[in-house]
């Protein structure tokens, strides 16, 4: 099975599949094995937390939940669009990811 995912931790994504579809934000984590990553402010869930130590509080604490890494897209840093990404090689001879939009062609970090 193949474990690679398009986006890479700090990329900014928008959902566009889903109840959060639209929403824009950063990514945290990525698990390649799952398929899966985590976006900032997107699909938020309630958990409930049992106190670890003694005085220390418990309850109901919101937090982000992982989604398939299918359901997000890239946003190109330079048109601002959702977009495909592509590879090409830069001047000094490294692979580097490029917005696939016809007008943008701009290279991602």
């Amino acid at each position: 099975m193949n474990n690679k995912v398009h986006v890479k931790t700090n990329d900014e994504v928008v959902v566009i599949n889903g109840k959060d579809r639209g929403k824009k934000g950063k990514v945290l984590q990525i698990s390649p094995s799952e398929g899966k990553v985590i976006v900032e402010g997107v699909n938020i869930v309630s958990k409930h937390v049992k106190p670890k130590k003694m005085g220390e509080p418990g309850g109901i604490i919101k937090a982000e939940s992982a989604l398939y890494a299918s359901k997000v897209q890239l946003i190109c840093p330079k048109c601002g669009r959702p977009t495909r990404t592509g590879t090409a090689i830069d001047s000094k001879g490294k692979k580097v990811r490029t917005c696939k939009k016809s007008d943008c062609l701009a290279q991602f970090k």
